[in-house]
């Protein structure tokens, strides 16, 4: 029986519908940093020292770990993540470039140039804080995982609800920090029982979270 497609059109094909969802997604990104004051050219080098950020880990200190029993949970090398070195008994916890550092960096930049009302700022990283801490999970080998749309989410009905003016930014800041805070910051105590060798504060299972977290909400708003 003939295919119904040829070789070449299927591959065309598939290019296309590539190309297209490609194009959409860096539509849509570029629409949220715009609303963030950014042009076009400012969306595409923030969006992709983000990702390529994300390999890059800075370490920080080491801790005495233990290894749970039973493990066999592996984080597997990506695109933009080399492999895990072998668990020796401790784990060096570093910080993410692209996952913290960035957001960081772009949140200090909105602050200074919008005048955030403070106690909506407050309000927001509290609360996303508290659901991302709350939603997230330590898994062993690995480090910290948590859901990636509840977080945005979050962040763009709290904008929504009390930013005014300021939502883009609220959403973007609020939601990245809290993120951060809930997901990392007060995650650290789990990382001893572990047995990861590395423990990235933005990366891993939540640079996902943080870097959605600040595209999504801004676009909702």
């Amino acid at each position: 029986m003939r295919a119904p497609f040829s070789p070449v059109w299927l591959f065309f094909f598939v290019g296309l519908v590539l190309w297209i969802t490609l194009s959409i997604n860096l539509k849509l990104i570029t629409l949220s940093f715009e609303k963030l004051g950014l042009g076009p050219e400012s969306a595409l080098t923030l969006m992709v020292t983000s990702l390529f950020g994300s390999a890059i880990n800075l370490p920080l200190f080491s801790m005495k770990a233990s290894m749970p029993p039973n493990i066999e949970a592996i984080l597997p090398p990506g695109l933009l993540r080399p492999p895990q070195p072998r668990f020796t008994g401790r784990t060096q916890v570093a910080v993410n470039v692209g996952g913290c550092l960035v957001p960081l960096f772009f949140s200090g930049y909105l602050l200074r140039n919008y005048d955030l009302p403070a106690i909506p700022l407050l309000i927001t990283i509290a609360i996303v804080a508290a659901i991302s801490y709350r939603l997230s999970r330590p898994i062993p080998g690995i480090g910290i995982a948590m859901p990636i749309l509840v977080a945005p989410l979050t962040a763009a009905v709290l904008a929504i609800a009390i930013g005014g003016e300021f939502r883009a930014p609220l959403a973007y800041v609020g939601g990245s920090l809290g993120v951060l805070i809930g997901a990392d910051i007060l995650r650290l105590k789990d990382v001893q029982h572990l047995g990861a060798p590395v423990a990235a504060i933005g990366g891993a299972g939540t640079f996902d979270g943080i870097f959605m977290t600040g595209l999504v909400a801004v676009l909702l708003t």
